[in-house]
């Protein structure tokens, strides 16, 4: 073995002896290095997938053939289960059954020539098919938003499934004037019970390939979550979390020379060609609610009574959570602090670390401090040619003695570009590598990069985390952990993979893992749809009120 070897030179080294010594044991050596090329070896084992590490965390080795799944335990299963009974069990074989936003229809329940800050607004909604034929199931994933665009007011409503094509909207009217509905159809049950079955069919949307690198040369192979090959794979296991990802080992290369990733979507297909028409651009996010006027609301007196308690860590609430007035988000739970203005960034930053992990969403933070509002400096980054975006992000104010970093997730992480994974390590291990206390606070985000693949890869990455946290909160109970929820994102891209039914169910499993824990919790699905911001990554009006919702929740009390 190649470690016991290199013992046994750096002992000899240590040793006064005769050059004829050394000459032997480099001989030897170089015998067992050319003799290890050509044998499988056992890699040492190492952190996930941080080369020249041998701690005791994951194991990297060569196997044939691929291991079955990580088993599942209960937790996972009853999570599943519980998010299971939600979905409709409903499929078609001609688009005709299929619920048509332009049949539907959409009444005011109690009209009003004028209505008064405060009342609620409620719509019933009736579901019809293509052929103009009522239905009898729900299922259909509809959105439900109020706006006056002369003040930039918004909110979301709320919306009661009554399994049997009928829903009722309920709109809270938090303010005054001229107030416009949108209820839109994003996908009938039809495409919402195709999209369940498909995620949770296989691994094979998303194609993974690694980069494997030496000092002279590389090799692209095949990497992913399940690879269906007898070829002999390098497993990359963190036993303790059961977490694991293969790539088809490479001739010559032993498994710890993997140093890169990206992915491309796969062209495949777990849905039929009826419901892969459900998912076309034309039948996505379609208004149902043409047919409504505009309201009139007046004060009639009346002033919303504003909270008076500051958003604290431990709570969460249904949407609606708030609703936006002049681009400011107001929760109707509590008070948030605006977070806008450089100085009181700065002021609060001051001697704190903040730690982002995660995706794109939760990167913007970072590149808003130091890119826009300029209240940090980038540290002076090196990149090889292949590392992009993706890289970690580390920006610092000496004077005022702020650290702010970004660092994403390991895998699922998807990019068509290839990425380092050289420092990558799964986020529950993330979080178990930060000290923590007072002065330190985390805002971590999961979703949008786990769309494409099975909901327990999904359950299980969620739990470790929040594992982890109970860790840190044992050994440093004032660290302040604040979740920032997965955002609406764009319509025009792969629903199969990346629909934002499938954020939604992610949204809802999410609650139930940290429930009952003292984190905070950003709805950025509340406000993305609020403000219909159908993007990846919501403008800067947007963005703000996302981190003066974090840090108001981060402030210590």
């Amino acid at each position: 073995m190649i470690g016991p070897c290199i013992t046994k030179t750096l002992a000899l080294c240590k040793m006064k002896i005769s050059l004829q010594s050394v000459v032997i044991v480099a001989v030897i050596t170089a015998i067992s290095f050319l003799a290890l090329n050509r044998i499988k070896m056992q890699v040492p084992n190492m952190n996930i997938l941080q080369l020249c590490n041998c701690q005791p965390q994951t194991e990297c080795s060569i196997t044939q053939p691929i291991p079955a799944p990580m088993e599942t335990d209960d937790e996972i299963e009853d999570l599943f289960n519980k998010i299971d009974r939600l979905i409709p069990r409903e499929s078609i074989d001609d688009i005709e059954k299929a619920t048509s936003a332009e049949e539907t229809k959409v009444t005011v329940v109690n009209p009003k020539d004028n209505y008064c800050v405060g009342d609620l607004l409620l719509v019933r909604v009736d579901a019809y098919d293509y052929s103009g034929a009522p239905k009898t199931y729900g299922g259909d994933y509809l959105r439900a938003r109020i706006y006056s665009p002369d003040t930039n007011s918004s909110a979301s409503g709320s919306i009661q499934d009554y399994n049997n094509g009928t829903y009722l909207v309920k709109f809270t009217l938090f303010w005054e004037g001229t107030v416009h509905i949108s209820i839109i159809l994003m996908h009938p049950s039809e495409a919402v019970s195709a999209l369940w079955r498909g995620r949770n069919q296989g691994f094979a949307n998303i194609k993974y390939t690694g980069n494997f690198t030496s000092a002279t040369s590389f090799v692209n192979s095949e990497c992913g979550f399940h690879l269906d090959t007898q070829e002999e794979v390098c497993a990359y296991i963190d036993k303790r979390d059961k977490e694991a990802f293969y790539c088809i080992e490479p001739e010559n290369y032993p498994c710890e020379a993997l140093t890169h990733m990206n992915s491309v979507n796969r062209d495949h297909s777990y849905l039929t060609e009826v419901e892969q028409l459900l998912l076309n651009r034309s039948n996505i996010g379609l208004e149902v609610s043409k047919p409504l006027k505009p309201i009139k609301v007046a004060s009639c007196g009346r002033k919303l009574k504003e909270p008076t308690e500051k958003c604290s860590p431990g709570s969460y609430y249904p949407i609606p959570s708030g609703y936006f007035s002049y681009n400011v988000w107001k929760p109707i739970h509590c008070k948030m602090t605006q977070f806008t203005n450089n100085d009181t960034l700065k002021d609060f930053l001051k001697g704190k670390k903040l730690f982002l992990m995660g995706d794109s969403t939760v990167r913007q933070y970072i590149r808003h401090f130091a890119e826009n509002i300029k209240i940090v400096d980038y540290f002076n980054h090196t990149e090889d040619e292949m590392q992009s975006w993706q890289k970690t992000l580390l920006a610092v104010n000496l004077e005022k003695f702020i650290y702010v970093q970004w660092k994403k997730h390991t895998f699922p992480f998807v990019s068509k570009t290839f990425y380092s994974i050289k420092e990558d390590s799964y986020m529950a291990r993330q979080i178990d590598q930060i000290g923590g206390g007072e002065n330190t606070i985390i805002v971590l985000t999961l979703g949008q990069h786990y769309r494409p693949f099975p909901f327990r890869t999904f359950i299980r990455s969620a739990i470790n985390v929040r594992r982890a946290i109970e860790r840190l909160f044992i050994r440093s109970p004032r660290t302040r952990v604040i979740i920032k929820e997965e955002n609406a994102r764009d319509m025009d891209i792969d629903m199969e993979r990346f629909s934002d039914f499938h954020g939604y169910v992610q949204y809802l499993a999410l609650r139930e893992i940290f429930k009952g824990l003292n984190v905070g919790f950003v709805d950025g699905l509340d406000m993305t749809i609020a403000s219909a911001c159908n993007v990846i990554h919501p403008p800067l009006e947007v963005l703000e009120n996302l981190i003066s919702m974090s840090f108001t929740q981060a402030s210590q009390n």
